[in-house]
């Protein structure tokens, strides 16, 4: 019988038969390791314990002690909530249940719930986690699965597609529940420590708005209740920070159905703050000797031909007939740039070539994606691209990364850095791809930085090196990246002379400090909860006078904080509503002004965190102020 090599963690070799399973592999290494056995990764791919081996690859076993457990047992309470579901509502029809990056959903089709339906499965739940059953695969003839799936077309339709090819498929049986399922999942049911149902809502099928509408029903579970308890708290903390929440009582933003949906309209107050972001990031790229430039919002679809954008985003495009010919709206900006670029005459001497631009792109996300400034069909990257030679790609790169650094140092986002490889769906050849992707690796590794390798997470032209930063409730986000392109400028025959008078090639760098400003934005808002720091906040000093008699010195006051954002309360109310109303409205700083603030010409200063100073003369506030704003301090000492 042939065998096959698999490549253990630690760079070991094993040599198998072909056949073996995952399981068998573990138990290969040590009957202790195969005994504790969940799952495994093949190729950095979670899989079943009982995945048979058919060709080299890597390999890793996945135990209660992985990182991975936590999907697997995710996975098993998904199947406990569709278990839960039928019994209470037999006629409803199961889709599509998988474990998520905070729990699970199952999607149902044939049933609407409310809340006392989720009551009613929570409790149905809870009983088949006590009853501690065995949860087994087995493999069932095709023929048999189709006859057991007559009337669910949802289920058929995945055995033609992602369950097509092979006699048998997998099944995943728990006690008088069983379903179509490639696992990975728990020995028992017994295993879920804590589990919870959590919300519905609708869903598409195939996430497709023009077929049917489904109901999904959301859960999350942990090996443990104190897990859970933690969890459901942080969750509560994070409903109270929802940028959605905090935008409409900020009057930051809205997206009304009238405008449609996933295109946001920015009120005076977000703007302020975008426009504070955006002369940040704009101070740091002249710093680094980008130039600015701007494209328009569409061009003829050959430029996106021409790019590769139309073959690999065309289904994400908004595509318009103008005169018999197709335009669309740009889903990126970098082909404007390339462009511009090929417009002029380069030496060898003139390179880098930096452009940045804060350019609107459109992506065609379906509906059901679509989740207020999280994900958007219209936003803003903080883009920029370099053209450069090939030596110049480890110093422009280490720059950014440096840059990219100090903006989320700035922000007091923590951070964590990979390195995404060629996806499936990629432009170029082999060595082109191998070639960047050591260049990037290769520069990590001389500067030091702890990373992760993301396999096949990379933009379709090249590799990138992905900041994904953490906000106060400990989640991830994307944010900037530095890619690195050796495809565009191919595709767009860009040249320079170099030093012997020979054409020659640069590289593209596409880079973002922020990512997109709806995206950051919105990490900002629920990061601070709306608190933001000075320099950021919408009103950054409120002036409150205890009378009407002292409105003139009031604005008098104002008139010697010109430059910063300041409005006087001029209200009919007690001081005591006046202070609340401004703490309620996130104002960093009060000025409480009555007759001895009058008579000495000094204010009285309050901050958000409620301390206090009386006496303080205006000009040492407003040097205060001045240092605070300046130093783009999150948490500043009071009137240091």
């Amino acid at each position: 019988m042939s065998s096959v090599t698999v490549t253990l963690p630690d760079g070991s070799t094993l040599d198998v038969e072909s056949g073996a399973t995952v399981e068998d592999v573990a138990y290969e290494i040590g009957a202790g390791l195969g005994r504790d056995t969940v799952a495994g990764k093949i190729d950095h791919e979670l899989v079943a314990k009982e995945q048979p081996l058919t060709e080299d690859c890597e390999i890793e076993i996945v135990t209660d002690q992985s990182d991975e457990y936590l999907d697997a047992l995710r996975h098993t309470a998904a199947h406990v909530l569709a278990q839960a579901i039928l019994r209470h509502h037999p006629d409803a029809k199961l889709t599509i249940g998988p474990y998520t990056d905070e729990g699970f959903y199952y999607d149902v089709a044939n049933v609407e719930l409310d809340a006392d339906d989720l009551d009613e499965i929570q409790a149905e739940a809870e009983s088949i986690i006590d009853d501690d059953l065995d949860v087994e695969r087995v493999e069932v003839a095709r023929e048999d699965a189709e006859a057991a799936y007559e009337d669910n077309e949802f289920k058929r339709e995945i055995l033609e597609t992602e369950a097509a090819g092979g006699d048998t498929v997998s099944f995943y049986e728990q006690g008088d529940f069983e379903d179509l399922c490639r696992g990975p999942h728990v020995d028992s049911t017994g295993e879920i420590g804590g589990f919870e149902v959590l919300e519905t809502s609708a869903a598409y099928w195939r996430g497709d708005e023009e077929r049917e509408t489904l109901t999904r029903v959301y859960g999350t579970a942990f090996p443990s209740e104190s897990e859970l308890e933690d969890y459901l708290e942080r969750r509560e903390e994070a409903q109270e920070r929802d940028h959605r929440k905090l935008g409409q009582e900020m009057d930051l933003f809205s997206i009304p159905d009238v405008t449609g949906p996933g295109l946001p309209l920015y009120h005076p107050n977000g703007k302020t703050v975008l426009r504070e972001l955006s002369d940040f990031v704009h101070g740091l790229n002249r710093e680094m000797g980008y130039e600015e430039v701007e494209t328009p919002h569409l061009f003829r679809t050959e430029l996106w031909k021409q790019s590769g954008h139309y073959d690999n985003y065309v289904d994400d495009m908004f595509l318009l007939d103008v005169n018999d010919e197709e335009y669309g709206l740009k889903p990126m900006n970098c082909p404007g740039h390339a462009t511009i670029f090929n417009e002029g005459s380069w030496s060898y001497r003139d390179l880098p070539v930096r452009y940045f631009e804060d350019g609107k792109v459109y992506r065609k996300e379906q509906r059901g994606e679509l989740s207020g400034l999280s994900r958007v069909w219209a936003f803003t990257i903080d883009d920029g691209h370099v053209f450069a030679r090939a030596d110049q790609i480890e110093e422009e790169v280490r720059r950014l990364m440096d840059t990219i650094t100090e903006v989320l140092d700035t922000f007091d986002l923590d951070y964590e850095v990979a390195l995404a490889t060629r996806p499936e769906k990629s432009v170029g050849s082999d060595e082109i791809w191998e070639k960047s992707e050591s260049q990037l690796r290769e520069v990590l590794d001389q500067q030091g930085v702890d990373y992760e390798v993301e396999p096949g997470d990379g933009a379709f032209y090249g590799p990138k090196i992905d900041f994904g930063f953490s906000d106060a409730l400990g989640r991830s986000w994307d944010g900037p990246t530095v890619q690195l392109d050796f495809n565009m400028p191919d595709r767009f025959d860009l040249e320079y002379t170099g030093s012997d008078n020979d054409a020659h090639q640069p590289v593209m760098i596409h880079r973002a400090l922020y990512g997109s400003y709806e995206r950051f934005f919105m990490v900002l808002i629920e990061h601070y909860n709306g608190r933001f720091p000075t320099w950021l906040a919408p009103e950054q000093v409120r002036i409150l006078p205890v009378t009407d008699d002292n409105l003139g010195y009031a604005h008098r006051v104002k008139n010697e904080l010109d430059g910063y954002r300041v409005e006087v309360e001029d209200r009919d109310w007690t001081v005591g509503r006046k202070i609340q109303q401004a703490h309620d409205d996130n104002v960093p700083y009060m000025l409480v002004l009555g007759d001895d603030e009058e008579d000495a010409e000094t204010v009285s200063v309050r901050d958000r965190q409620e301390r206090e100073q009386k006496d303080v003369a205006l000009d040492d506030f407003l040097a205060h102020l001045d240092s605070e704003v300046d130093g783009k301090r999150t948490e500043p000492d009071f009137l240091d």
